[in-house]
């Protein structure tokens, strides 16, 4: 499996946004190349929140769309998320999210590892998907930034 990883500095509390990515639907609107996120089962527990969601991204390099079904697993104490892959485009795809405090900030660390086989692609192909993969994941993290920030408290 290939890794991913995306670190960002949020001006907003750890509480504030931690709550904005939990969110994933009204994350959606600010991810460039995700096209829909549907929240489909939401469990509550003592330890935090667990969904399950729909994934629609863009791959506009390869003029298609990319669905998948992940399982995201929130433990409030940690303030972190485990997510992984049920059924979709990809081969394999998992990872974390990471939300520690920073003073009155926020430090966000999100790791994708990702299998994304296609056939009759090569070598050169799948550096444009790491490329296109990298990108997702620091589109990810900016979108939550312009987010929790205009959420946080006045």
């Amino acid at each position: 499996m290939r890794e991913v990883a995306s670190t960002v500095r949020v001006n907003a509390d750890v509480e504030t946004v931690y709550r904005a990515a939990q969110d994933l639907e009204g994350l959606a609107a600010y991810i460039g190349d995700v096209e829909s996120i549907a929240v489909t089962e939401r469990e509550e527990s003592p330890g935090g929140l667990a969904t399950v969601s729909v994934w629609v991204g863009l791959l506009p390099e390869f003029r298609r769309k990319l669905h998948w079904t992940e399982r995201d697993v929130w433990d409030d104490a940690a303030r972190l998320c485990r997510f992984e892959l049920i059924q979709g485009d990809w081969d394999e795809y998992e990872g974390e999210w990471r939300f520690e405090p920073d003073g009155e900030a926020t430090v966000v660390s999100l790791v994708v590892r990702y299998r994304y086989d296609v056939p009759l692609i090569g070598p050169l192909i799948q550096k444009l998907v790491l490329k296109k993969v990298q990108d997702s994941t620091d589109g990810i993290q900016a979108g939550l930034k312009r987010r929790a920030e205009e959420a946080r408290p006045a």
